[in-house]
């Protein structure tokens, strides 16, 4: 799914003034329910790229490299999960959370922190432990660590306060 960020298109962009108002930015935003959003694993905001960003050949991570690595943390997750019926983490309910996906105390510190500041639900906190735990699986970590759980606090962009 995709949407701009604003009925202009042009919120948070550094090249173009936005021309809405708060009032309609927020009736723009709420058209998306609170309970489908937390349904969605992932937000992120994509920043409009310039031409130079875009002509500059600077070498990026190859396709191949990235591939080698997810299909690493797949076969994680095929193994953790064998007989049980489930094939990757966002499959996981909460008896398989509370088992699989357990936090140290900085990690829990972090976490506690965003629920609280962000008023984040609890299904929005299911998604983060999840997502966590396949950022650590792509790092072929066996734990969770605070850089993960940070980072998947991150991928929850319009979990946050516009204003």
């Amino acid at each position: 799914a995709a949407m701009n960020p604003c009925p202009c298109g042009y919120y948070s962009d550094p090249r173009h003034p936005c021309r809405c108002s708060q009032n309609q930015i927020q009736k723009y935003r709420s058209r998306i329910s609170g309970p489908l959003l937390d349904r969605i694993d992932i937000h992120v905001e994509v920043p409009a790229v310039n031409y130079r960003e875009i002509a500059k050949a600077s070498p990026a991570e190859p396709s191949s490299a990235i591939r080698e690595r997810v299909l690493a943390a797949r076969q994680i997750q095929t193994s953790r999960f064998e007989g049980t019926g489930l094939r990757t983490n966002a499959q996981m309910k909460n008896r398989h959370i509370k088992k699989i996906c357990k936090l140290d105390e900085p990690s829990l510190r972090i976490l506690q922190t965003a629920m609280e500041k962000l008023r984040l639900s609890a299904r929005a906190y299911n998604r983060i432990l999840k997502i966590a735990r396949t950022i650590a699986d792509l790092e072929g970590a066996q734990e969770i660590s605070p850089a993960h759980v940070s980072e998947a606090v991150l991928y929850r962009s319009l979990d946050r306060e516009l204003f």
